[in-house]
This record gives structure tokens, C-alpha cells and sequence, in this order.
């Protein structure tokens, strides 16, 4: 963009100069013209002449290579520079409207794994995951990366599954149970028995699944390159005919009057008003998408946006808020305060978001002089000794294991059992919480004409189809790797219309490859991933799920003044067309009245961004 900016500068100068300072040589003065228009108009010389090897023939850079070079062809030099240095200043609005290369994916990265620890003949070696075979034995610390696909045969542990489910419960990982590379070992140490190789294993998938989804996505075509397909051989048919058949035709006509015509009617045929009106409009809907808080990475995302048929959903972190809360707190025997101080207490020394969710939902000061003692029990809870009682906060294995009669609980989440001197007194439920902007979303696609909304996620069936109904989605896919969402999407892709579009909307590293491969992809910005921002199309930077039918409404808005402003630009071409065909306006008038139209046109494209009334 910046060499683009750069030529246009330099010519358009070149063209002032020439137009003020009047040599005596004429040819001076044209040498100079055809200077500036080289610079300025190399580059769509050279994308007509390849386009014309390649059998496209009649696109927008063949109209303004022939229009340009007719009019050097009848003399009228300032014309030619003129139409070719508009036409680069629409270009350069469009250049900076469509989205930006999204190949980098470097933060992505940051879960690949850089080593193994390998355990041969009772040695640990630190090598590079590739070298590693299936049936390797490698160890894992905490804190550390699982490097491939494995089972655990020794150890127990909590793995942070954030990278690939996106969910930030972590998990209990016990002896027999497999194991994802892209994982972080939180607190035990694990021996693993390799299962895939590095090429294979999951994380490897999902970096291969980033790269590659891109080249899958089909892409809007640009408005004007269709418009030219079908304008451009009209204009030119009727310019030959203006140009052999009046004088053959017609007694008395010379061939030189009606070559004028003709190369005046390819010079007034230049789409000028088309190609600046046109990105002016969607540059303008970009810009008022950002006074709402969304950021819009091209044009053809906003046209997209506008045919959306299918909105897919990740939950956590999108539709609801990424974080656990205490949801329910029923006390047996003792007061609801009563068992949450007893619990935040037997939590007071970890750091696990359970811990963290039970002592803000306490809220008071823990005197840590009544913390006698506290044993964290891996896969089971916590025994603690608070003040002169025995304590157990844990899940239903640690009742069973100290064989304390309890009342099952059946609700969605994360249940904690409560025992005293090893009598039950109560149950505390941790879950996500759904955002209160969610429910409003999905009610304001509908009412948007969107035919369908999915949800997909890495959790458990039970949660995620509560967090479904709640919501009024009509669809709902759970358990999902990286791979099962791309899989479901792809499935989803080939059932809407051919017109429609779908959107993915997500937040996590694991909905990269998604957000990729969606005709639409669109991340939650505020708290999202940086490599899920990076690989979508569209960015809600206020993690508000119903800006959504804003962007919508926007879109739609915007394609409705585009669309004005093509309908407009063409009638007015299409007058002056005639005119010009009839010797009835000379090429300045011409001119004159197309940068009257794109004046008009941009005007009416600054009513996008008055956005206060989109709501």
C-alpha cells in the first residue's frame, strides 16, 4: 500500500506539473503526461496484458488500459493520466479495506511443545518430540507441556485443557487414562506411554489445521471485478460498432470522426465513479463497525455478513463468560454461610479455580491460625483439620471412600460434597455462568433472518445441552477436539444455501482452525486468544455476543447504500454513454459529471457511519 501511495503521489505531482507549467514543445508536455501515467498505470497495464494470456479478457484493467491508451490515441493526454490516477485512488481505498494476511500464526505456537523427556534404561533425556517413537516412555513435571499422545501408566494429575477444549475447568488425570499433547500438567508428575508420533498428535493436527483451513474458505468476490465482466465487453462491442458502422452505413460520415467517437465513448466508459463510490462504501460501514467496538479485517467480510445464514457458537468464553462461580449452596444440619466458610477454609492454601471460586463466594477474611492442617487428595478433594474438626470437601469418590452416606446431586456442574466429623452437611455447585448479552444474541439473529444457531463445545453433553435449552439454540455438538469442530463446520458448510455464509464466533486458541475455515470468523476480542483474533475476519472487542446482530444490521445497512450508490453511478453512465456516443459532451464534461457522481456517492456513504441507530 505504502508503494502504491507512493506512485500515485509522484504521478499525480508529474500531472500537476505538467497541466500549470505550458512548454513550448508540446511534446515536452506529453512526455511528461505519459511519465506520470506509466507510473501511476504500469501496474494495470501489466494485470490486463497476463489476465488476456490467461483468457480473462474482459475485466476492469482491460477497460482502463483501452480507454487510457485511447484517449493518448486522440490526443487528449491529461485525460488519459487523469482517469488512470482515479481509478488507482479508488484502488487504494479498497487495498486498505480488505483484510490483512492472516498467515502468521506465532502466538499459536506458544503450545507446541518444545522438548520431551524421554526415559531410556532409567535415564531422563530432554530431546525434540519428533525424535520420540510410539511406545517411548517420557516423563511430564508440572508445569510442563504434554509433548504427544499418550496413555498415563504411572502418576496422577489435575492437566489444564485450555489449549485444546477451550474450557478452563481443568481435569483429573488418573492412571489408564489417556492423555492429548497440548496439555498442561498442573501438579503430579506423570509417566506416559507415547501412543502417536509428533506428526501425528493432536497439537501437531491443530497447527497443520490453522495453516491449511484458509485455502478451504470460499471467498466474496469483488463487486466491481463482476460488474466488469459483464460491462466491459458491452462497452467495447458498442464502441467498435460506433467506431465501422456510421461511416459504412451512413453516406457522407469519415472513418477519423467516428474512431474519435468511439475512443471518447471508451474514455467516458471508465467506471470511475463505480470504483471510488464503491470501496468509499464499505470502507465507511468498516469505520462506523469500529465506533461500535467491531473491528472488521476486510470488505468482502462485510458483504459476507450480510448473506449470513448460520451462526455456529463455541460456549465458554463466547456465550458464556469463561468463568466458575459458585451457582448453588445447600447446607444440611449447619447454615448456607456455615458451609461455605468451611469449605473456603479447607481451599484457603490452593490456587485451582474451584479454590478461587469458593473464597470469592465467601468473601470475608480466613484466619489462618484455624487451619490446622490440609492434605490435597489428587482426583478425589481436600481433608483438612479446621479448627478442632475434621473436614472432607471433595467429589463423590471421596465420599464413597471414607464411606459417608450422602444425597446424590443430579445438577448441572461441579458438585462438592461437604463432610464434618464424617457426617455429610451439604453439597456447594460450581459452574460457568452464561453471559446476560447471550440470550439477547441468539433472540437477534433470529429476528435477522439467521436461519440457524450452533453451539460447539469441548464440555460434557450434560452441560453443554443445559446451556442450549437455556439459550434457544437449535443445535448442539459436545465433547468436540479442534478436529471435531472443524469437522462439524465443514458438515454444516455444505448444508446452507449457496448464497448463504456461515459464521463461527469464538475466543480460544482451540477455535483457530474453525475461525479459519468459516466463511465468516469472528473471535471475541477482549478476553480472547491472541492466535483466534489473529485468524478471524472479524473481531468483537467487547466480547458482547448481540454486537453480533449490530454487525449484522450494519452489513446489511451498508450493502443497501453500496447498492444505491451502483445504481446511481451506472444510470448517470449510462446517460452520459449516450451522449458521449451522439458527440453530444466532450470528454471533460464527462469528467466533470462522474466526479459530481462519486462526490455524491461518497456523501451518501458517510450516512454509514452514523450507527446510533443501529441497535
Amino acid at each position: 500500500m505504502k508503494k502504491k501511495l507512493i506512485r500515485i503521489i509522484i504521478a499525480f505531482i508529474l500531472f500537476v506539473f505538467s497541466l500549470v507549467i505550458k512548454f513550448d514543445n508540446e511534446w515536452i508536455n506529453n512526455g511528461v503526461f505519459i511519465v506520470s501515467y506509466i507510473i501511476v498505470g504500469f501496474e494495470i497495464i501489466r494485470k490486463a496484458l497476463r489476465n488476456i494470456i490467461r483468457g480473462k479478457v474482459f475485466d476492469e484493467n482491460f477497460l482502463m488500459t483501452v480507454a487510457t491508451i485511447g484517449a493518448f490515441g486522440i490526443g487528449e493526454f491529461p485525460e488519459a493520466v487523469a482517469v488512470m490516477l482515479f481509478y488507482q485512488v479508488g484502488e487504494l481505498f479498497q487495498s486498505y479495506a480488505v483484510d490483512k494476511s492472516r498467515k502468521s500464526i506465532a502466538s499459536l505456537m506458544d503450545i507446541r511443545p518444545d522438548y520431551a523427556n524421554i526415559y531410556r534404561n532409567g535415564i531422563v533425556e530432554k530431546v525434540n518430540p519428533d525424535e520420540v517413537k510410539i511406545g517411548d516412555t517420557i516423563i511430564v513435571k508440572p508445569g510442563e507441556k504434554i509433548p504427544l499422545d499418550g496413555v498415563i501408566f504411572e502418576g496422577q494429575t489435575t492437566l489444564d485443557t485450555k489449549a485444546l477444549t477451550g474450557e478452563s475447568m481443568p481435569r483429573e488425570a488418573i492412571e489408564g487414562d489417556e492423555v492429548l499433547s497440548g496439555c498442561i500438567n498442573i501438579n503430579g508428575v506423570i509417566k506416559i506411554e507415547v501412543k502417536k508420533e509428533f506428526g501425528e498428535s493432536t497439537v501437531s493436527k491443530i497447527l497443520d489445521l490453522v495453516e491449511n483451513a484458509s485455502s478451504k474458505k470460499s471467498k466474496s468476490e469483488n463487486f466491481i471485478t463482476k460488474f466488469a465482466k459483464y460491462y466491459t465487453p458491452v462497452v467495447v462491442i458498442i464502441a467498435v460498432i460506433l467506431a465501422i458502422l456510421p461511416p459504412l452505413l451512413i453516406s457522407g460520415q469519415n472513418f477519423s470522426d467516428w474512431i474519435y467517437k468511439a475512443l471518447s465513448f471508451l474514455v467516458v466508459s471508465c467506471p470511475c465513479a463505480l470504483v471510488i463510490s464503491i470501496p468509499l462504501g464499505f470502507f465507511g460501514g468498516i469505520g462506523g463497525a469500529s465506533k461500535m467496538g467491531i473491528l472488521i479485517k476486510g470488505s468482502n467480510y462485510l458483504e459476507a455478513l450480510s448473506n449470513v445464514e448460520t451462526v455456529v457458537f463455541d460456549k465458554t468464553g463466547t456465550l458464556t463468560k469463561g468463568t466458575f462461580e459458585v451457582q448453588k449452596v445447600n447446607a444440611i444440619g449447619i447454615s448456607q454461610d456455615e458451609l461455605l466458610k468451611i469449605a473456603a477454609y479447607s481451599e484457603h492454601y490452593l490456587n485451582h479455580p474451584i479454590s478461587k471460586s469458593i473464597k470469592k463466594a465467601y468473601g470475608k477474611d480466613i484466619d489462618e491460625k484455624q487451619i490446622i492442617k490440609t492434605q490435597e487428595l489428587s482426583g478425589l478433594g481436600i481433608s483438612a483439620r479446621i479448627g478442632e474438626k475434621d473436614v472432607l470437601v471433595g467429589n463423590e469418590k471421596l465420599m464413597n471412600e471414607h464411606q459417608i452416606s450422602y444425597t446424590k446431586c443430579n445438577d448441572i456442574g461441579t458438585i462438592l460434597y461437604v463432610a464434618i466429623e464424617r457426617k455429610y452437611v451439604g453439597y456447594i455447585i460450581i459452574a460457568d455462568t452464561i453471559k446476560e448479552d447471550s440470550k439477547n444474541a441468539i433472540n437477534g439473529l433470529m429476528k435477522n433472518n439467521v436461519k440457524q444457531t450452533v453451539m460447539l463445545t469441548g464440555d460434557r453433553k450434560q452441560v453443554g445441552e443445559a446451556v442450549s435449552k437455556e439459550l434457544g439454540l437449535d443445535k448442539v455438538y459436545t465433547e468436540l477436539l479442534p478436529d471435531g469442530k472443524v469437522e462439524k463446520v465443514e458438515e454444516l458448510l455444505k448444508e446452507k444455501s449457496e448464497k448463504g455464509k456461515l459464521a463461527f464466533v469464538g475466543d480460544g486458541i482451540n477455535d483457530a482452525p474453525v475461525l479459519a475455515l468459516a466463511d465468516i470468523g469472528i473471535a471475541m476480542g477482549g478476553l480472547g486468544a491472541d492466535s483466534a483474533i489473529e485468524a478471524a475476519d472479524i473481531v468483537i472487542m467487547t466480547d458482547e455476543p448481540s454486537k453480533i446482530v449490530k454487525a449484522i444490521k450494519l452489513s446489511k445497512k451498508t450493502m443497501r447504500i453500496v447498492k444505491e450508490n451502483i445504481v446511481f453511478a451506472i444510470f448517470i453512465k449510462v446517460v452520459v454513454l449516450i451522449l458521449a456516443a451522439f458527440g453530444v459532451s466532450t470528454m471533460w464534461e464527462s469528467v466533470f459529471a462522474d466526479v459530481g457522481v462519486s462526490i455524491i456517492a461518497i456523501i451518501n456513504a458517510l450516512r454509514i457511519l452514523r450507527v446510533k441507530n443501529i441497535k
